[in-house]
């Protein structure tokens, strides 16, 4: 499966869909869309990450160029995955340790919610 983002504006977020498998071959094109949504001034992002079948090392430094690009501009990064040991990016941040440096939600619903910490107030508090 090829990679899929979809583009949607919900509650004052900027939501990129990200669906399929995010590898070396097609990182470029994701970096991509989160470097033209913040050009285009969006500086709250969620990325949903539910549909993700792989993420492979270029994909988790991806993400993590974006969580530095966005707290660069004073924005927020949040990540929405299932908190499911059966969701392959779930277990990655997991193994990995990442969830800590991560903004993340069981759903997007919560995401979008205002009242959740954001990447400013996680870090005062760390």
């Amino acid at each position: 499966m090829t990679l899929q983002v979809i583009k949607d504006d919900l509650q004052g977020w900027t939501v990129l869909h990200v669906l399929g498998e995010v590898d070396y071959a097609v990182v470029p094109e994701l970096r991509e869309h989160v470097r033209r949504a913040v050009a285009d001034g969006d500086h709250r992002i969620v990325l949903e990450l539910t549909e993700v079948e792989f993420l492979d090392s270029t994909g988790i430094g991806t993400l993590v160029a974006a969580r530095r690009l966005l707290r660069s501009t004073g924005g927020t990064l949040r990540l929405v995955m299932p908190s499911n040991n059966d969701h392959h990016v779930n277990r990655v941040f997991t193994a990995l340790g990442l969830r800590r440096l991560f903004d993340v939600h069981p759903d997007l619903d919560e995401a979008l919610c205002d009242d959740t910490p954001t990447d400013e107030d996680l870090s005062a508090a760390g």
